[in-house]
């Protein structure tokens, strides 16, 4: 139970690695606020998660004795973010760690020169700006407390570039960025930010992820060989599993790792030491 007593916020927790993320962290102990637009996005060319599932991981949540609540919100607004930082603070008195996971893998699979002023906004506008409005919506609460755990889920793409992929990389390298400058903004009131890089992550049934498919659909990679051809560049010959990346956040969520922050840490099997 090492996050026993706190509550956390946990945005894009319909599926992927949000639920397993908000499983993890009801399994620990916390309370949780699960967050997902629970909706479809125009530009977005994949379905995202649903009110429904954004239920289901309630109640895979709930099965772990965690206190749960959920708002389906988008993080590309602001009152709304202010509503659901709001909403957790009166419920449990406190806001102890935040996970920023929301956010979107395409548009994308082209040429950077190719993408348009609509998508390249709304890429930054929901993988990174979304993070910096929930971290803004929270800071506040925490540095008054003095205590706070911030975990931005970022991607290898945060840290290495990735051909046909121009607006992903850009959204996620700023969000590294983001996490170091919020670091040093907020160490001295004991609030941590830390940013996670996961490879890639194998679409696990239970958690009913797409994101790696999705990825595979914009390289033009037959849905029947993604798992092979991904597998093809990971050191350790292995996709990531959901529970290694939020077996990682709990980590960084609980006080195990009270003296690290401004950290990039990554879960992808080796790929990045090369």
């Amino acid at each position: 139970m090492r996050l026993a007593g706190k509550a956390a916020i946990i945005t894009g927790a319909a599926r992927g690695l949000g639920r397993a993320c908000a499983v993890a962290f009801a399994r620990e102990g916390a309370g949780v606020v699960l967050v997902d637009i629970a909706r479809d996005l125009p530009g977005v060319p994949y379905p995202l998660g649903s009110a429904s599932q954004l239920a289901h991981t309630a109640d895979l949540c709930r099965a772990q004795g965690a206190i749960v609540l959920t708002a389906e919100a988008d993080v590309r607004d602001s009152a709304a973010v202010a509503d659901v930082a709001r909403t957790a603070h009166d419920r449990f008195g406190k806001v102890d760690v935040l996970v920023n996971n929301a956010g979107i893998a395409a548009p994308s699979g082209k040429p950077a020169h190719e993408i348009s002023d609509d998508e390249w906004q709304l890429m930054i506008d929901v993988d990174l700006s979304g993070a910096w409005r929930m971290t803004r919506a929270v800071a506040g609460m925490m540095t008054a407390a003095r205590a706070g755990s911030i975990v931005n889920v970022a991607s290898t793409a945060g840290l290495v570039g990735y051909r046909h992929f121009a607006g992903y990389v850009v959204a996620k390298h700023g969000l590294i960025g983001l996490t170091r400058a919020a670091a040093l903004d907020y160490g001295p009131m004991k609030v941590r930010v830390n940013a996670l890089c996961p490879g890639s992550v194998r679409d696990a049934g239970w958690v009913e992820g797409r994101m790696l498919a999705e990825i595979a659909r914009a390289l033009d990679v037959p849905v029947s060989e993604h798992e092979d051809t991904f597998v093809q560049a990971q050191p350790m010959n292995a996709l990531i599993e959901p529970e290694d990346v939020a077996s990682a956040a709990v980590w960084l969520a609980s006080d195990e790792s009270r003296q690290v922050t401004g950290t990039v840490l990554t879960v992808d099997g080796g790929f990045t030491a090369r």
